[in-house]
Protein backbone atom coordinates (compact mmCIF):
# COMPACT_ATOMS: atom_id res chain seq x y z
CA UNK A 1 0.00 0.00 0.00
CA UNK A 2 2.63 2.28 0.62
CA UNK A 3 4.24 1.58 -2.45
CA UNK A 4 0.51 2.50 -4.61
CA UNK A 5 0.90 5.53 -2.20
CA UNK A 6 4.08 6.59 -3.38
CA UNK A 7 3.38 6.30 -7.00
CA UNK A 8 -0.12 8.79 -6.76
CA UNK A 9 1.21 10.94 -4.16
CA UNK A 10 2.80 13.40 -7.04
CA UNK A 11 -0.52 13.58 -9.47
CA UNK A 12 -2.18 16.30 -7.07
CA UNK A 13 1.06 18.66 -7.47
CA UNK A 14 2.01 17.91 -10.88
CA UNK A 15 -0.58 19.46 -13.08
CA UNK A 16 0.06 22.82 -11.48
CA UNK A 17 3.49 22.81 -11.82
CA UNK A 18 3.22 21.97 -15.84
CA UNK A 19 2.52 25.81 -16.27
CA UNK A 20 5.53 26.53 -14.58
CA UNK A 21 7.68 24.48 -16.98
CA UNK A 22 5.50 25.98 -19.77
CA UNK A 23 7.11 29.40 -18.46
CA UNK A 24 10.18 28.15 -18.64
CA UNK A 25 10.19 26.84 -21.52
CA UNK A 26 9.30 29.70 -23.12
CA UNK A 27 12.07 31.44 -21.08
CA UNK A 28 14.72 29.18 -23.00
CA UNK A 29 13.11 29.52 -26.45
CA UNK A 30 12.88 33.49 -26.10
CA UNK A 31 16.91 32.86 -25.28
CA UNK A 32 17.76 30.91 -28.44
CA UNK A 33 15.08 32.68 -30.59
CA UNK A 34 17.28 35.93 -30.78
CA UNK A 35 19.04 34.08 -33.61
CA UNK A 36 16.58 36.20 -35.71
CA UNK A 37 17.36 39.21 -35.30
CA UNK A 38 20.65 38.47 -37.45
CA UNK A 39 19.49 40.37 -40.29
CA UNK A 40 19.91 43.50 -38.06
CA UNK A 41 23.86 42.70 -37.16
CA UNK A 42 24.27 41.51 -41.29
CA UNK A 43 23.41 44.65 -42.33
CA UNK A 44 25.68 46.89 -39.58
CA UNK A 45 28.72 44.49 -40.99
CA UNK A 46 28.16 45.11 -44.55
CA UNK A 47 28.35 48.90 -43.66
CA UNK A 48 31.59 50.97 -44.51
CA UNK A 49 32.10 52.25 -40.62
CA UNK A 50 32.58 48.31 -40.04
CA UNK A 51 36.29 47.11 -39.40
CA UNK A 52 35.40 43.72 -40.44
CA UNK A 53 34.48 45.21 -43.93
CA UNK A 54 32.29 41.45 -45.11
CA UNK A 55 30.07 41.73 -48.72
CA UNK A 56 26.89 40.75 -48.38
CA UNK A 57 27.73 36.49 -49.05
CA UNK A 58 30.05 36.46 -46.11
CA UNK A 59 27.45 38.37 -43.99
CA UNK A 60 24.92 36.08 -44.29
CA UNK A 61 27.14 32.60 -43.88
CA UNK A 62 27.40 32.75 -39.95
CA UNK A 63 23.48 32.83 -39.54
CA UNK A 64 23.56 30.14 -42.50
CA UNK A 65 25.89 27.82 -40.41
CA UNK A 66 23.98 28.43 -37.22
CA UNK A 67 20.71 27.36 -39.17
CA UNK A 68 22.41 24.23 -40.85
CA UNK A 69 23.91 23.17 -36.92
CA UNK A 70 20.13 23.38 -35.89
CA UNK A 71 19.63 19.73 -37.06
CA UNK A 72 22.85 18.66 -35.69
CA UNK A 73 22.27 19.40 -32.08
CA UNK A 74 18.63 18.48 -32.01
CA UNK A 75 19.27 15.00 -33.26
CA UNK A 76 21.55 14.89 -30.66
CA UNK A 77 19.68 16.37 -28.22
CA UNK A 78 16.51 14.78 -29.09
CA UNK A 79 18.13 11.21 -28.53
CA UNK A 80 19.56 12.04 -25.20
CA UNK A 81 16.55 13.59 -23.72
CA UNK A 82 14.45 10.34 -24.76
CA UNK A 83 16.89 8.48 -22.36
CA UNK A 84 18.08 10.75 -19.95
CA UNK A 85 15.40 13.71 -19.48
CA UNK A 86 14.97 16.95 -20.78
CA UNK A 87 16.95 19.12 -17.89
CA UNK A 88 20.21 17.71 -18.92
CA UNK A 89 19.81 18.18 -22.23
CA UNK A 90 18.32 22.06 -22.26
CA UNK A 91 21.03 23.03 -19.86
CA UNK A 92 23.77 22.12 -21.97
CA UNK A 93 22.63 23.42 -24.79
CA UNK A 94 21.90 26.82 -23.47
CA UNK A 95 25.46 26.99 -22.29
CA UNK A 96 27.02 25.69 -25.50
CA UNK A 97 25.05 29.02 -27.54
CA UNK A 98 25.74 31.28 -24.83
CA UNK A 99 29.25 29.97 -25.17
CA UNK A 100 29.18 30.86 -29.08
CA UNK A 101 27.33 34.38 -28.88
CA UNK A 102 29.88 35.98 -26.41
CA UNK A 103 32.75 34.25 -28.65
CA UNK A 104 31.17 36.11 -31.64
CA UNK A 105 31.67 39.59 -30.04
CA UNK A 106 35.16 39.21 -30.18
CA UNK A 107 35.70 39.23 -34.05
CA UNK A 108 36.29 42.65 -34.35
CA UNK A 109 38.66 43.32 -37.30
CA UNK A 110 39.09 42.29 -40.81
CA UNK A 111 40.27 38.47 -40.34
CA UNK A 112 38.81 37.68 -37.19
CA UNK A 113 35.93 36.52 -39.55
CA UNK A 114 36.37 33.22 -39.15
CA UNK A 115 35.38 33.26 -35.58
CA UNK A 116 32.37 35.14 -36.21
CA UNK A 117 31.54 31.92 -37.91
CA UNK A 118 33.10 29.59 -35.19
CA UNK A 119 31.03 31.12 -32.74
CA UNK A 120 27.51 32.29 -33.77
CA UNK A 121 27.68 29.82 -36.36
CA UNK A 122 28.84 26.48 -35.17
CA UNK A 123 28.61 26.81 -31.51
CA UNK A 124 25.74 28.43 -31.28
CA UNK A 125 23.87 27.01 -33.70
CA UNK A 126 24.78 23.61 -32.52
CA UNK A 127 23.53 24.52 -28.94
CA UNK A 128 20.09 26.18 -30.30
CA UNK A 129 19.16 23.01 -31.58
CA UNK A 130 19.72 20.93 -28.21
CA UNK A 131 17.50 23.33 -26.45
CA UNK A 132 15.04 24.13 -28.76
CA UNK A 133 14.30 20.35 -29.21
CA UNK A 134 13.70 20.07 -25.09
CA UNK A 135 10.14 21.64 -23.94
CA UNK A 136 8.48 21.02 -27.04
CA UNK A 137 8.95 17.14 -26.87
CA UNK A 138 8.79 17.79 -23.02
CA UNK A 139 5.59 19.68 -22.84
CA UNK A 140 3.58 17.37 -24.83
CA UNK A 141 3.36 14.98 -22.22
CA UNK A 142 2.91 17.45 -19.11
CA UNK A 143 0.01 18.80 -21.58
CA UNK A 144 -1.70 15.70 -23.54
CA UNK A 145 -5.03 17.68 -23.50
CA UNK A 146 -3.79 20.49 -25.63
CA UNK A 147 -0.73 20.10 -27.29
CA UNK A 148 -1.17 22.04 -30.32
CA UNK A 149 -1.67 25.29 -28.59
CA UNK A 150 0.97 24.52 -25.77
CA UNK A 151 3.69 23.87 -28.06
CA UNK A 152 2.31 27.18 -30.07
CA UNK A 153 3.14 29.09 -27.32
CA UNK A 154 6.50 27.29 -26.65
CA UNK A 155 7.88 27.97 -29.64
CA UNK A 156 6.15 31.32 -29.65
CA UNK A 157 8.73 32.56 -27.28
CA UNK A 158 11.27 31.23 -30.16
CA UNK A 159 10.01 34.27 -32.05
CA UNK A 160 9.53 36.35 -29.24
CA UNK A 161 13.37 36.49 -28.94
CA UNK A 162 14.16 38.37 -32.20
CA UNK A 163 11.39 41.25 -30.95
CA UNK A 164 13.59 42.01 -27.37
CA UNK A 165 16.82 41.67 -29.43
CA UNK A 166 16.57 43.50 -32.89
CA UNK A 167 16.17 47.05 -31.10
CA UNK A 168 18.21 46.44 -28.46
CA UNK A 169 20.96 45.41 -30.98
CA UNK A 170 20.58 48.55 -33.29
CA UNK A 171 20.92 50.56 -30.33
CA UNK A 172 23.77 48.94 -29.09
CA UNK A 173 25.35 49.11 -32.92
CA UNK A 174 24.91 52.49 -33.08
CA UNK A 175 27.02 53.56 -30.12
CA UNK A 176 29.84 51.75 -31.79
CA UNK A 177 29.60 51.25 -35.46
CA UNK A 178 33.31 49.77 -35.81
CA UNK A 179 32.82 47.26 -33.91
CA UNK A 180 28.83 45.48 -34.34
CA UNK A 181 29.79 42.58 -33.23
CA UNK A 182 30.64 43.88 -29.89
CA UNK A 183 26.85 44.12 -28.50
CA UNK A 184 27.19 39.67 -28.49
CA UNK A 185 28.79 40.10 -25.20
CA UNK A 186 26.29 41.48 -23.50
CA UNK A 187 23.61 39.68 -25.45
CA UNK A 188 25.32 36.52 -24.99
CA UNK A 189 25.28 36.58 -20.79
CA UNK A 190 21.81 37.65 -20.78
CA UNK A 191 20.78 34.82 -23.25
CA UNK A 192 22.62 32.63 -20.59
CA UNK A 193 20.60 33.75 -17.38
CA UNK A 194 17.07 33.33 -19.31
CA UNK A 195 18.43 29.85 -20.55
CA UNK A 196 19.53 28.24 -17.29
CA UNK A 197 16.78 30.05 -14.89
CA UNK A 198 14.60 28.63 -17.58
CA UNK A 199 16.19 24.97 -17.88
CA UNK A 200 16.62 24.56 -14.33
CA UNK A 201 12.97 23.51 -14.08
CA UNK A 202 12.35 20.89 -16.91
CA UNK A 203 11.51 17.23 -15.80
CA UNK A 204 9.30 14.52 -17.47
CA UNK A 205 6.14 13.78 -15.74
CA UNK A 206 5.96 10.86 -13.25
CA UNK A 207 5.14 7.42 -14.47
CA UNK A 208 0.91 7.21 -14.54
CA UNK A 209 0.84 11.52 -14.74
CA UNK A 210 -2.71 12.14 -15.67
CA UNK A 211 -4.51 15.28 -16.55
CA UNK A 212 -7.93 15.75 -14.94
CA UNK A 213 -8.86 11.93 -14.74
CA UNK A 214 -7.63 11.11 -18.26
CA UNK A 215 -4.68 8.81 -18.53
CA UNK A 216 -1.52 10.13 -19.68
CA UNK A 217 -0.72 10.86 -23.66
CA UNK A 218 1.32 7.49 -23.89
CA UNK A 219 -1.14 5.61 -22.76
CA UNK A 220 -3.80 3.52 -25.31
CA UNK A 221 -6.73 5.81 -24.41
CA UNK A 222 -4.81 9.07 -26.18
CA UNK A 223 -4.58 6.48 -29.25
CA UNK A 224 -7.24 9.18 -31.49
CA UNK A 225 -4.54 11.80 -31.21
CA UNK A 226 -1.63 9.67 -32.36
CA UNK A 227 -0.92 7.41 -35.58
CA UNK A 228 -4.27 5.92 -36.94
CA UNK A 229 -4.65 2.04 -36.09
CA UNK A 230 -4.81 2.25 -32.18
CA UNK A 231 -0.86 2.78 -31.66
CA UNK A 232 0.40 5.50 -29.32
CA UNK A 233 4.20 5.63 -30.62
CA UNK A 234 6.04 4.83 -32.98
CA UNK A 235 9.63 4.46 -32.56
CA UNK A 236 11.99 6.40 -34.36
CA UNK A 237 13.14 3.64 -36.35
CA UNK A 238 9.06 2.90 -37.34
CA UNK A 239 8.74 6.32 -37.87
CA UNK A 240 11.03 6.62 -40.31
CA UNK A 241 10.09 4.09 -42.34
CA UNK A 242 6.83 5.85 -43.22
CA UNK A 243 6.26 7.83 -46.12
CA UNK A 244 4.78 10.31 -43.74
CA UNK A 245 7.44 11.21 -41.83
CA UNK A 246 9.30 12.78 -45.50
CA UNK A 247 6.07 14.61 -46.14
CA UNK A 248 6.09 16.57 -42.94
CA UNK A 249 9.77 16.98 -43.15
CA UNK A 250 9.47 18.21 -46.58
CA UNK A 251 6.15 20.05 -45.49
CA UNK A 252 8.19 21.87 -42.79
CA UNK A 253 11.17 22.82 -45.42
CA UNK A 254 9.80 24.15 -48.08
CA UNK A 255 8.01 26.77 -45.06
CA UNK A 256 11.74 27.32 -43.82
CA UNK A 257 12.96 28.07 -47.34
CA UNK A 258 9.96 30.39 -48.06
CA UNK A 259 10.22 32.85 -44.80
CA UNK A 260 13.75 32.48 -44.21
CA UNK A 261 14.47 34.13 -46.84
CA UNK A 262 12.56 37.11 -46.07
CA UNK A 263 13.86 36.72 -42.69
CA UNK A 264 17.72 36.58 -43.32
CA UNK A 265 17.54 40.06 -45.53
CA UNK A 266 14.49 41.52 -44.07
CA UNK A 267 16.23 44.64 -42.66
CA UNK A 268 18.05 45.19 -46.21
CA UNK A 269 14.92 44.41 -48.47
CA UNK A 270 12.64 46.86 -46.08
CA UNK A 271 14.99 49.79 -46.81
CA UNK A 272 15.50 48.61 -50.66
CA UNK A 273 12.14 47.93 -51.57
CA UNK A 274 9.92 50.49 -48.92
CA UNK A 275 12.49 52.94 -47.93
CA UNK A 276 12.70 52.41 -44.32
CA UNK A 277 15.46 54.01 -42.73
CA UNK A 278 18.25 51.74 -40.48
CA UNK A 279 16.70 52.51 -37.58
CA UNK A 280 13.35 51.95 -38.60
CA UNK A 281 14.31 48.70 -40.70
CA UNK A 282 15.85 47.25 -37.68
CA UNK A 283 12.35 48.59 -35.21
CA UNK A 284 10.52 46.47 -37.98
CA UNK A 285 12.87 43.42 -37.92
CA UNK A 286 11.68 43.07 -33.97
CA UNK A 287 8.19 44.01 -34.84
CA UNK A 288 7.91 41.20 -37.37
CA UNK A 289 9.39 39.02 -34.62
CA UNK A 290 6.28 39.22 -32.26
CA UNK A 291 4.47 37.57 -36.14
CA UNK A 292 6.87 35.07 -35.95
CA UNK A 293 6.20 34.35 -32.51
CA UNK A 294 2.17 34.78 -32.48
CA UNK A 295 1.89 32.79 -35.56
CA UNK A 296 3.07 29.75 -33.52
CA UNK A 297 0.78 30.39 -31.64
CA UNK A 298 -2.08 31.19 -33.83
CA UNK A 299 -1.67 28.50 -36.16
CA UNK A 300 -0.98 25.58 -33.60
CA UNK A 301 -4.26 26.01 -31.94
CA UNK A 302 -6.11 26.84 -35.34
CA UNK A 303 -4.71 23.27 -36.45
CA UNK A 304 -6.40 21.77 -33.65
CA UNK A 305 -9.84 23.18 -34.58
CA UNK A 306 -9.47 22.68 -39.05
CA UNK A 307 -7.37 20.06 -39.00
CA UNK A 308 -3.37 19.85 -39.29
CA UNK A 309 -3.23 19.11 -43.26
CA UNK A 310 -5.60 22.22 -43.80
CA UNK A 311 -3.38 24.40 -41.68
CA UNK A 312 -0.23 23.57 -43.58
CA UNK A 313 -2.33 24.20 -47.18
CA UNK A 314 -2.89 28.39 -45.55
CA UNK A 315 0.74 28.38 -44.31
CA UNK A 316 2.38 27.71 -47.47
CA UNK A 317 -0.49 29.29 -49.55
CA UNK A 318 -0.57 32.60 -48.22
CA UNK A 319 3.39 32.63 -47.58
CA UNK A 320 3.35 31.85 -51.42
CA UNK A 321 1.07 34.75 -52.31
CA UNK A 322 2.80 37.67 -49.62
CA UNK A 323 6.16 37.16 -50.98
CA UNK A 324 5.20 37.44 -54.50
CA UNK A 325 3.71 40.45 -53.85
CA UNK A 326 6.51 41.89 -51.60
CA UNK A 327 8.69 43.63 -53.78
CA UNK A 328 5.84 45.49 -55.74
CA UNK A 329 4.87 47.37 -53.05
CA UNK A 330 6.57 51.15 -52.28
CA UNK A 331 4.17 51.85 -49.21
CA UNK A 332 5.96 51.61 -45.98
CA UNK A 333 2.83 49.83 -44.20
CA UNK A 334 1.70 47.29 -47.26
CA UNK A 335 5.71 46.06 -46.87
CA UNK A 336 4.87 45.92 -43.22
CA UNK A 337 1.63 43.91 -43.79
CA UNK A 338 2.76 41.49 -46.25
CA UNK A 339 6.26 41.03 -43.91
CA UNK A 340 3.95 40.39 -41.18
CA UNK A 341 2.26 37.56 -42.82
CA UNK A 342 4.80 35.63 -44.44
CA UNK A 343 6.25 35.33 -40.67
CA UNK A 344 3.07 34.25 -39.14
CA UNK A 345 2.96 31.72 -41.43
CA UNK A 346 6.67 31.27 -41.07
CA UNK A 347 6.63 30.79 -37.78
CA UNK A 348 2.84 29.03 -37.96
CA UNK A 349 4.29 25.76 -39.62
CA UNK A 350 6.88 25.58 -36.42
CA UNK A 351 4.14 26.17 -33.92
CA UNK A 352 1.84 23.11 -35.71
CA UNK A 353 4.43 20.90 -37.14
CA UNK A 354 5.10 19.20 -32.95
CA UNK A 355 2.24 18.33 -32.27
CA UNK A 356 1.22 17.27 -35.68
CA UNK A 357 4.34 14.66 -35.49
CA UNK A 358 3.03 13.85 -31.98
CA UNK A 359 -0.41 13.31 -33.56
CA UNK A 360 0.93 11.17 -36.33
CA UNK A 361 3.36 8.95 -34.61
CA UNK A 362 2.97 9.29 -31.10
CA UNK A 363 4.83 11.46 -27.93
CA UNK A 364 7.12 8.30 -26.39
CA UNK A 365 9.73 9.20 -28.75
CA UNK A 366 8.88 12.62 -29.71
CA UNK A 367 12.22 14.08 -29.31
CA UNK A 368 14.27 11.47 -31.27
CA UNK A 369 11.24 11.90 -34.24
CA UNK A 370 10.90 15.51 -34.47
CA UNK A 371 14.81 16.43 -33.83
CA UNK A 372 15.32 14.61 -36.41
CA UNK A 373 12.55 16.03 -38.75
CA UNK A 374 14.11 19.56 -37.94
CA UNK A 375 16.49 18.60 -40.55
CA UNK A 376 14.20 20.60 -43.07
CA UNK A 377 14.62 23.74 -40.58
CA UNK A 378 18.58 23.19 -41.37
CA UNK A 379 18.31 22.39 -45.29
CA UNK A 380 15.70 25.62 -45.76
CA UNK A 381 17.38 27.72 -43.65
CA UNK A 382 20.44 27.15 -45.44
CA UNK A 383 18.95 27.13 -48.77
CA UNK A 384 16.34 29.91 -48.59
CA UNK A 385 19.07 32.96 -47.54
CA UNK A 386 21.64 31.22 -50.30
CA UNK A 387 18.74 31.22 -52.94
CA UNK A 388 17.57 34.75 -51.87
CA UNK A 389 21.14 36.08 -51.95
CA UNK A 390 21.74 34.62 -55.21
CA UNK A 391 18.91 35.70 -56.90
CA UNK A 392 18.63 39.48 -55.50
CA UNK A 393 22.42 40.06 -56.82
CA UNK A 394 24.42 43.05 -56.65
CA UNK A 395 21.17 44.65 -58.94
CA UNK A 396 19.08 44.04 -56.21
CA UNK A 397 16.61 42.21 -57.86
CA UNK A 398 14.06 41.27 -54.93
CA UNK A 399 11.21 40.86 -57.60
CA UNK A 400 12.90 37.15 -59.26
CA UNK A 401 14.19 36.63 -55.83
CA UNK A 402 10.78 36.34 -54.03
CA UNK A 403 8.30 35.41 -57.16
CA UNK A 404 10.88 32.18 -57.46
CA UNK A 405 10.42 31.55 -53.47
CA UNK A 406 6.53 32.24 -53.76
CA UNK A 407 5.60 29.74 -56.20
CA UNK A 408 7.96 27.25 -54.50
CA UNK A 409 5.81 27.80 -51.41
CA UNK A 410 2.77 27.44 -53.53
CA UNK A 411 3.72 24.17 -55.10
CA UNK A 412 4.33 23.06 -51.60
CA UNK A 413 0.86 24.03 -50.60
CA UNK A 414 -0.35 20.52 -52.50
CA UNK A 415 1.87 18.40 -50.43
CA UNK A 416 -0.73 18.72 -47.11
CA UNK A 417 -3.20 17.65 -49.40
CA UNK A 418 -2.11 14.12 -49.93
CA UNK A 419 -0.50 13.50 -46.61
CA UNK A 420 -2.62 11.18 -44.06
CA UNK A 421 -1.61 9.69 -40.66
CA UNK A 422 0.49 6.44 -40.78
CA UNK A 423 -1.52 3.13 -39.72
CA UNK A 424 -0.47 0.14 -38.24
CA UNK A 425 -1.14 -3.55 -39.27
Amino acid sequence: MSSTTREAAPAPTATPNRWLLLLGGVLVQMAIGAVYAWSVFGKALQSDSSLLHLSKTQAAIPFEVAIGMIFVGSFIGGRIQDRKGPRVVALTGVVIYAIGIILSSFARDEGQFWLLVLGYGLLSGFGLGMAYIVPIAMLQKWFPDKAGLITGLAVGGFGFGAVITAPLATRLIAGDPAHPTSPFLWLGIAYLIAGVLGASVFRNPPQGYAVGGAPAASTAKTAASAPAGGHADFTQNEALRTPQWYLLTLILTISVTAGISLISVAAGSATDIAGYSAAGAGALVGIMGLFNGVGRILWASLSDRIGKMTAFVGILGLQGLALIALPHVSSAAMFAVLAAIIYTCYGGGFGTMPSTAGRFFGIKNAGGIYGLMLIGWSIGGVAGPLLATALIGNDKNYTLAFTTLGVIALVGAVIPLITKAPRRH
